[in-house]
């Protein structure tokens, strides 16, 4: 009976002096989230945006190591949160917007980048909680970009696409990083290079005015 006894208040002290932790509250943060690792959850149906990092341009060149091609001084996403579960998992989104301005070219031939459209929006963009992002097209379509040229012959049109695109989330600055993402050319005269490698840093991604974390 003692020992019963002596077995029965040492549970009880430990109860008053540890706090209760469940499986289930452990595993309740989510991918996503707002105030810090392990905030607040982002909820389904929120809109994340992104503007290019400070400082920092969006590029396409030719090359993987070269720096000839188009830089643009502006550019942004926009995504709506498909899924968030709990952590570690993968969270989804719908990007429904992706643009560029302020793009100039420095293309023998070229005089100057009229426009650049992302098509056959929206993509799906995945996050997992490794940092790893994946942007991948619907089923029987691709992620293409439409860029239109002035040219000493007028303008030209200048289609690129990818299979998808793989970048890397990082909560120290809440960005998301795209590095030489090869694009080929489907279309257009030989005045638009034949690869197109894409690299770009978009800082802070926010839900509404808080920065998202990735758990």
């Amino acid at each position: 009976m003692r020992t019963r006894s002596l077995l029965t208040l040492t549970a009880a002290v430990a109860a008053l002096v540890l706090p209760a932790v469940s499986p289930a509250s452990a595993a309740d943060g989510t991918v996503l989230t707002t105030g810090g690792l392990g905030g607040t959850a982002v909820a389904v149906g929120d809109v994340l945006t992104a503007p290019l990092a400070t400082g920092t341009t969006a590029t396409l060149y030719s090359s993987a190591t070269g720096t000839s091609g188009i830089s643009c001084t502006s550019s942004q996403f926009t995504a709506t949160v498909t899924d968030n579960p709990a952590a570690p998992g993968t969270a989804t989104e719908s990007l429904d917007a992706h643009t560029f301005a302020g793009c100039t070219a420095n293309v023998v031939g070229v005089l100057g980048v009229t426009s650049i459209t992302v098509n056959n929006l929206p993509y799906t963009t995945s996050v997992n909680s490794d940092g790893s992002v994946t942007v991948t097209p619907a089923s029987g379509s691709t992620i293409q970009t439409t860029v239109v040229l002035r040219t000493l012959l007028g303008s030209i049109n200048c289609v690129y696409q990818a299979p998808s695109l793989v970048g890397t989330a990082d909560n120290a600055d809440n960005s998301i990083n795209f590095t030489n993402q090869q694009f080929t050319r489907t279309s257009g005269s030989s005045l638009c290079f034949a690869n197109g490698y894409f690299t770009a840093k978009y800082a802070p991604v926010t839900d509404g005015d808080a920065p998202v974390f990735v758990n």
